[in-house]
């Protein structure tokens, strides 16, 4: 049920402060520490947020609500992003603005590919390049009209949604995963790595998703992002 308050600020025009002001994002993301940071932009923004963390989540949303926005990880556990944002740059009438999102850099071309507008690389931090992005790519007419100082504030995430992340990823790790879990537990985390800045998370990631492209055996890489994310999560336990 929507309350008095959000009908109010969603009938809002836009403004310089809050440019996104009276838009719907829906971001469709599986890790939680990458959702909250787009969460922080665009309320920060003046947007409304809603989030799936699946393909078949985010086509429960599109069945009833209609974006302004679509924001799409390119890696979802039940398919990929790209075929997602394939659909909604073909569909009529058409979302305003489809932007992918992943922390592998060679995923942007993919996503331009498959009809995105623009592309966001983990991490996204800055709420002035997010809002630029945005309006950059929106159909004339719709955002804040005039001129308006960009802001230079930096977001941070709560730490609990990263740690929920790695608690997630800790409990596939020991499932004795094989095949496609191999690979989607590599790009989940190069992504969380990427995003909270953990370089040696990300090596093993990597390492680990190395490991699958050259067809050999993967344990030891698995071992070592076991380790690391024991020892993430022992941290965060003891701090």
């Amino acid at each position: 049920m929507t309350d008095d308050l959000e009908v109010f600020n969603l009938n809002r025009p836009p403004d310089p402060q809050r440019p996104l002001q009276g838009m719907t994002a829906l971001v469709v993301e599986d890790s939680r520490f990458a959702s909250e940071a787009i969460r922080l932009l665009c309320l920060r923004s003046g947007a409304r947020i809603r989030r799936a963390d699946s393909l078949a989540a985010a086509h429960r949303h599109l069945r009833v609500y209609r974006p302004s926005i679509v924001i799409i990880d390119l890696g979802l556990p039940d398919g990929s992003g790209a075929d997602l944002i394939d659909e909604l740059d073909k569909a009529s009438p058409r979302v305003a603005a489809i932007f992918g999102i992943s922390g592998e850099d060679n995923c942007r071309e993919k996503a331009m590919q498959a009809g995105a507008d623009g592309f966001f690389a983990k991490p996204i931090e800055s709420l002035g390049a997010f809002q630029q992005a945005v309006l950059a790519r929106l159909p004339q007419g719709e955002g804040p009209t005039g001129p308006r100082i960009v802001p230079n504030e930096t977001i941070k995430p709560d730490p609990l949604s990263l740690q929920d992340d790695l608690s997630h990823m800790a409990e596939v790790v020991n499932t004795s995963p094989h095949g496609k879990t191999l690979d989607y537990i590599a790009q989940f985390l190069a992504g969380v790595a990427r995003s909270s800045h953990d370089n040696d998370l990300e090596a093993a990631a990597t390492g680990l998703a190395k490991a699958r492209a050259r067809g050999g055996g993967t344990s030891m890489d698995l071992a070592r992002v076991a380790g690391i994310l024991h020892e993430r999560l022992q941290h965060v336990t003891t701090v």
